[in-house]
């Protein structure tokens, strides 16, 4: 029976499977958490709260970050694709079409 995080029955998924599952099921939950802090943020007149918003929210942030990490960590070709996309200057576009040749270049 298929859930959120599965959608093939879970017993006949791997142990790797399901801790992928989990991870992608933790990182959506940590970009929703970003996401919502930053709406209230934006709405929230009192400095105060704002600031501990976005302490929170910077926390929030770290936790997909080492989500991420996870994943490309097990998941070569991703990590060589994200390699030629983050942290450079340029078109990001263009930037995507060098992590997809990147990708195609691990086996």
């Amino acid at each position: 029976m298929p859930t959120e995080q599965y959608h093939e029955p879970a017993s006949e998924l791997s142990q790797e499977t399901r801790t992928f599952a989990r991870i992608i099921t933790s990182l959506t939950e940590e970009a929703e958490a970003i996401n919502w802090y930053q709406q209230r943020m934006s709405v929230e007149p009192d400095v105060d709260a704002r600031n501990i918003m976005a302490a929170a929210q910077e926390e929030e942030f770290k936790h997909f970050g080492m989500d991420l990490e996870f994943l490309l960590r097990r998941e070569p070709k991703w990590r060589a694709a994200l390699q030629s996309i983050l942290f450079h200057d340029g078109d990001i576009v263009a930037l995507g079409s060098a992590g997809e040749d990147a990708e195609e270049k691990v086996e």
